[in-house]
């Protein structure tokens, strides 16, 4: 099905909304992006990591496929406030009260169906037209992150409005003893590719995870319980899903400094991955003060897994810095910078453009269709403004 609730753009009209700052038309960039030697960023992936241990937690636990969670999705997704506008908005949701509210977990990256299938079956995974958000969780409201899920939303006429959480693990134990344990990653990017879905891991790359391998555990026990019990029972803070690791993509490189994996997104035009890093140009002290850069990693020929080393196809240094949003498509490229609440188009031909965008802006995520206009759908984090919204892309192409 095509993105519900599509809302009319009244053009040349820019409304302040709910965290939403006035939008402009673009404006040349003063600078755009300078070439980096490619052969300086690799990746090394290995996604039998877990093998051993997966298998027994499956025998253990049973798999729930992606149409039984949604079929079980026990939280309402709710309409934007009507105040939230902008051009080429498409449509958009938020989440329930205490989700949108939450000071102890926060929604970080997008991606969507169409990342995983593409526009065929109008985009359907497991019969489920679906947005998928990461998050990270705090111990406490300004506390230290203590680990990290994914919403899987129904978007989609034929549903619900209704979403579920899923827990992410690493597997543990021994395979006569499977365990998992909490994944305390910021989760800043995810993307998903066929079955996989790779989540961002800030300081070392990404994380692997296998959509038909979601095990069902039991909602019981106390919410700080995690993995086997004595009794042989598995706890997951109450969650009745959990999605365990299954590899590990590590980055390499020879610049000198490491990359710092901020935000990923899907092109499936290239059939690679994008990453993005974000960084300050001065003044900060909990993010490297440095120009970002932006790094292309094909996939292996054919696949939606890496090869077992892979070289990136295109390394970036940027001009802009604070940005917690990447996406490419077709030779083009979007950046988000949430401190500038800006969004930055640029493209090798054509040089770059910007846009003032929304507060407190998240990762983007490139929406294929084929029969209406391609849309990128991105999000907030800001407790009680958390929109997760889509706009048309041609709105924002320069």
């Amino acid at each position: 099905m095509s993105v519900r609730r599509r809302v009319a753009l009244v053009a040349g009209v820019a409304l302040v909304g709910a965290g939403l700052f006035a939008v402009s038309g673009p404006a040349t960039a003063a600078a755009g992006p300078t070439n980096l030697p490619v052969g300086q960023y690799t990746l090394s992936a290995d996604y039998h990591q877990f093998d051993a241990i997966n298998s027994a937690l499956v025998s253990t636990l049973g798999v729930a496929p992606v149409h039984t969670v949604m079929d079980n999705a026990n939280h309402d997704r709710t309409a934007l406030p009507s105040s939230f506008t902008l051009p080429g908005l498409s449509g958009g949701f938020r989440f329930d009260g205490p989700d949108n509210s939450d000071c102890k977990n926060y929604p970080q990256g997008i991606t969507t169906s169409r990342d995983a299938v593409g526009t065929a079956n109008s985009g359907n995974y497991d019969g489920h037209q679906l947005v998928l958000v990461s998050w990270y969780t705090k111990d406490a409201c300004d506390g230290a992150q203590q680990r990290s899920r994914i919403t899987l939303v129904d978007w989609d006429a034929t549903y619900p409005n209704k979403y579920r959480k899923v827990l992410l693990v690493q597997p543990t134990g021994s395979a006569t003893t499977p365990n998992f344990a909490d994944i305390p990653i910021h989760a800043g990017g995810v993307s998903w590719y066929g079955d996989y879905l790779y989540v961002a891991d800030t300081g070392h790359g990404m994380r692997v995870f296998d959509m038909r391998k979601i095990l069902k555990t039991n909602t019981g026990g106390t919410a700080d319980q995690i993995g086997r019990q004595p009794n042989g029972t598995y706890y997951a803070h109450n969650y009745a899903y959990v999605l365990p690791q299954i590899g590990t993509i590590t980055s390499h490189t020879t610049s000198g400094t490491n990359l710092a994996w901020s935000s990923i997104s899907l092109d499936r035009v290239s059939k690679s991955i994008v990453m993005v890093e974000y960084t300050c140009q001065s003044g900060c002290t909990s993010y490297p003060n440095r120009a970002p850069r932006a790094i292309r990693y094909p996939f292996a020929a054919g696949a939606t897994t890496f090869a077992a080393s892979t070289t990136a196809s295109q390394a970036l240094q940027l001009p802009w810095y604070k940005l917690n949003g990447v996406a490419s498509h077709n030779g083009r490229w979007w950046y988000n910078s949430s401190g500038g609440k800006t969004l930055y188009y640029w493209t090798p031909a054509t040089g770059s453009a910007t846009y003032s965008w929304v507060s407190s802006g998240e990762s983007i995520s490139y929406w294929e269709d084929a029969t209406n206009p391609d849309l990128l759908w991105t999000l907030q984090e800001g407790a009680g403004n958390r929109n997760v919204f889509a706009v048309n892309q041609a709105s924002y192409d320069g």
